[in-house]
């Protein structure tokens, strides 16, 4: 069922630009024209992405505040497929962030607290959320690669992303309620699974998890070079 009332989003804050991508010299850093200058830019996204960061690909740039870094720029998005895809990993955060504050995600609408950034064990996961019956541990993550309608989660090995699957399974078996939340970060998706070719044991790990009562949800957002937007649920399938 889609949820077509979702009125949460995020803006972005600071000048936008746009550029033609060359280059990415390493995970962090891309070199972008920018009129007829060369710009190394720093990329808040150290997945592969390399179905979207193809040389002379237009992208969208937000300007730095702080005049004393290396970079002037931070690579944001990129147009793909007649859609601006946000690149930012920490952009699903905020904006979970503020639909959580708005109860507009359906499955989290009874918390009344909502802590960002929660220790449990060894992993950190993205959100606490609490009221009078139970905690609730949320772990959020960013999907930005899409290929013939299906979106697909990592784009790269991930031992991280299965840690926080183990530790979620550890979580809901000692009494919480644990859950993994995967935004994508482009409307072209109609289903969300596992990336087994790239990363088959993050998709034992969720397959594992979700058959331990973890439970997973996936929802689209849009971004329009000046506001991130939460879109629709995206249906889920681990078969």
């Amino acid at each position: 069922m889609e949820w077509v009332t979702m009125v949460s989003f995020i803006e972005i804050q600071g000048k936008t630009v746009r550029g033609i991508f060359k280059n990415r010299p390493n995970r962090f850093l891309a070199q972008v024209q920018i009129d007829n200058n060369i710009k190394p830019c720093f990329l808040p996204n150290p997945g592969r992405m390399k179905e979207l960061l193809t040389p002379g690909a237009e992208v969208i740039l937000r300007e730095a505040e702080n005049q004393n870094r290396k970079t002037s720029y931070d690579l944001i998005g990129v147009i793909h497929e007649n859609e601006i895809v946000s690149l930012d990993t920490m952009a699903p955060n905020r904006l979970v962030f503020e639909a959580l504050k708005n109860k507009d995600i359906p499955e989290f609408t009874e918390y009344n607290i909502i802590k960002p950034e929660h220790q449990y064990k060894n992993s950190r996961f993205d959100f606490l959320l609490k009221n009078k019956k139970e905690n609730c541990l949320l772990e959020v993550k960013s999907c930005t690669l899409v290929k013939n309608g299906i979106a697909l989660f990592p784009d790269a090995p991930t031992l991280r992303g299965q840690r926080h699957l183990q530790e979620l399974t550890v979580a809901k078996k000692e009494g919480n309620r644990a859950c993994i939340l995967f935004i994508i970060q482009r409307t072209n998706a109609s289903v969300f699974t596992s990336n087994d070719e790239t990363d088959p044991n993050f998709g034992k790990a969720l397959r594992n998890a979700v058959a331990n009562d973890v439970e997973a949800y996936a929802y689209s957002s849009e971004f329009d070079e000046k506001r991130i937007v939460l879109k629709k649920k995206i249906k889920i399938d681990l078969n």
